[in-house]
């Protein structure tokens, strides 16, 4: 089976020009749990961005795109859960040909089915940041998956982006206090009507913002955005036995001995550990069912705010140069 998809050859800076370019591949053969499905819809993240500067990801041409909703046009011999002509959604791996395509085969282990009543479009805005927020509140840091269960607050770094915006609304499901950070008028109301409880200023100093709302040290950090400049102070505003996350890496070697007198966790978070290793494959399309449930009982929304119609290199170069602005507030979806 061939598909039409937009990729490209070698990694490249927008201000070099449009490098994207429509291909036609041969789809895998399905495994026992694969599914092909046509694409509707996926939005573009960070990570699509800096894996096409890279020239990293998947096998040329490098075809990105890490969030998707589809319809299942075929299905391998064990698939349980799913039929030909369900919409579902997902959020994809690298070591497989990715979304950027009219269709993709992918592991139905990975996916969860998408309810009539919730659109295409919202829901595409959100699998690979929600994953990434459970994971990190849920299975890095230890908090309970139940709503009003756990106590203490959340600093989260960057707090306006797509996976600070879903793990803004995680954390007050879950019950904690919720502190963002955001340097624009627009992207603090955002923070806001994501659930923060208070929105400070990046640009300005943390630990003294921190200290007027009364906070000396916190339970749980969360860093969204450099990694190597916040660091050393998140590790001072640490409180004993508490958790320091990031899913941004690091350019130089971080001091963990900083966290030795408090006991502190360092909690790194990476979507595609799971697929890169094969390890607990069927947690994410549980954790997708379980953001189904939240989405229909009105418990979190989508972090979708852009939409933008067609399906070709221009587009997705329009998509790259709008997240890759660091202007973008929520999530851009692409429809094709």
């Amino acid at each position: 089976m061939i598909s039409r998809v937009i990729g490209f050859e070698k990694g490249f800076q927008l201000s070099n020009g449009n490098h994207f370019e429509t291909y036609e591949v041969m789809l895998p053969k399905l495994n026992k749990f694969d599914v092909v499905v046509k694409n509707l819809a996926t939005s573009i993240n960070p990570v699509d961005t800096k894996l096409r500067q890279s020239g990293k990801g998947t096998a040329q041409p490098h075809v990105l795109g890490f969030d998707s909703v589809g319809i299942v046009t075929q299905i391998g011999s064990d698939v349980e859960k799913l039929q030909v002509g369900d919409r579902i959604f997902f959020a994809g791996t690298t070591t497989r040909y990715g979304s950027y395509s009219e269709q993709q085969v992918v592991d139905s282990r990975i996916t969860a089915k998408l309810p009539s009543d919730l659109s295409t479009d919202s829901a595409a805005a959100l699998p690979l940041t929600f994953i990434t927020a459970y994971e990190m509140l849920f299975e890095k840091m230890n908090l309970i998956p139940k709503e009003r269960e756990n106590k203490g607050t959340l600093l989260i770094i960057n707090g306006a982006g797509g996976v600070g915006s879903v793990a803004t609304q995680l954390a007050k499901w879950a019950g904690l206090t919720v502190i963002t950070t955001a340097s624009r008028n627009e992207s603090k109301a955002w923070s806001e009507k994501m659930g923060a409880d208070h929105v400070i200023d990046h640009h300005k100093d943390l630990t003294k913002q921190l200290a007027k709302l009364g906070y000396t040290n916190l339970p749980y950090i969360l860093i969204l955005h450099s990694t190597d400049y916040y660091f050393d102070e998140m590790c001072d505003l640490l409180e004993p036995f508490g958790h320091l996350g990031s899913i941004v890496g690091a350019t130089k070697d971080l001091n963990m001995a900083k966290l030795k007198d408090k006991s502190g966790s360092f909690d790194w978070e990476y979507m595609f550990s799971k697929t890169d290793h094969d390890f607990n494959v069927a947690s994410q399309g549980e954790i997708l069912e379980f953001l189904v449930e939240l989405l229909q009982e009105k418990k979190i929304q989508s972090t979708l705010t852009k939409i933008i119609p067609g399906f070709s290199p221009e587009i997705f170069y329009q998509g790259h140069q709008i997240v890759e602005s660091n202007e973008m507030i929520g999530k851009l979806v692409i429809h094709y």
